[in-house]
């Protein structure tokens, strides 16, 4: 699995929020493919993010809308795998790259009463969204915003035959992660608690945490059910990157974990920020996880989790 998708995607590049770009994908141009995943299952790549689509004989579902001037371009592929309403929107997370989409999306779909569009998200992820920026008014509501704000965990619901699964995960990538489940194709999305190709993104400022990163890993393992020799079974769509099954999940644990033991021991010891970036603790794994577009570096993700751990 793991070989036969990194020749099918080796042009997926991780964008994890639009504001960290040092070069911004190129919108204008970017084309979303589709991917079959399993049963009624399918994963959109465009831009260097992903998205979900589930179709069946009562609409669509999607999981994640990309950035927003990719939302023409997704309604185009959706319309080949599916003419029914647009039912449900599931945001992973509040980053723009994720939610972009939900306004035109919503627009595009254009709902009625009979058939409405829910937006669905933790309630952390609407609090992120609306909350005004330093020095700047509260963002005005529009539609796209999430409608159906859940704050148990999990929270169940039923769509096209199948029963879908939505997991908070506290304190990972941010403070307002879901992890949805297709538990009737196997499918998971992690959204970008998992970005198989490079390092995290942990955004402190939004709540998340290398302990609670790893939780959610932890999570998404006991979730997942390998079918052969650690290969296959379930499917899961990360945030960014190549589709993927259990036993990436488990070498993207134990990388954080080992990395994150490191600066531990090292703190421990004494030793201040810059003595921790100089003894290189990522570099037996910087050659898998660092590629000429990675926007999290190698300094940058041991200074996140030196921060996380509480150092100053």
């Amino acid at each position: 699995m793991r070989t036969i998708m990194r020749l099918l995607f080796p042009c997926i590049v991780l964008w994890s929020a639009s504001w960290l770009c040092a070069q911004p994908p190129d919108l204008n141009n970017a084309q979303i493919h589709v991917l079959p995943v399993r049963g009624n299952v399918y994963m959109l790549i465009g831009a260097g993010v992903n998205a979900t689509v589930q179709v069946g004989k009562q609409g669509v579902l999607i999981v994640d809308t990309m950035f927003a001037p990719l939302a023409p371009k997704m309604m185009a592929e959706i319309r080949k795998l599916s003419n029914g309403p647009i039912r449900y929107i599931i945001n992973t997370h509040a980053h723009p790259d994720h939610t972009g989409g939900n306004a035109a999306i919503y627009t595009l779909a254009a709902p009625d009463a009979a058939q409405p569009l829910n937006v669905i998200a933790h309630e952390n992820v609407l609090a992120r969204m609306t909350t005004p920026v330093t020095g700047s008014q509260t963002p005005p509501t529009e539609p796209g915003l999430p409608s159906d704000e859940y704050f148990r965990s999990p929270k169940n619901m039923h769509f096209n035959g199948e029963a879908i699964i939505l997991y908070h995960e506290e304190k990972a990538h941010t403070d307002g992660d879901t992890v949805v489940l297709f538990r009737g194709s196997d499918v998971l999305v992690a959204g970008d608690i998992f970005t198989p190709e490079h390092y995290p993104y942990i955004d402190l400022g939004r709540g998340g945490s290398v302990q609670g990163e790893i939780a959610a890993l932890n999570h998404i393992l006991e979730l997942t059910v390998p079918e052969d020799k650690e290969e296959g079974g379930t499917l899961v769509i990360p945030g960014h990157g190549r589709l993927c099954d259990e036993i990436d999940v488990v070498e993207y644990r134990d990388m954080i974990t080992i990395i994150r033991d490191r600066i531990q021991d090292a703190m421990k010891k004494g030793k201040t920020l810059e003595q921790i970036k100089a003894s290189r603790p990522t570099l037996d794994y910087d050659t898998r996880y660092i590629t000429p577009d990675t926007v999290v570096k190698a300094d940058a993700f041991v200074e996140t989790v030196y921060k996380s751990l509480g150092g100053k």
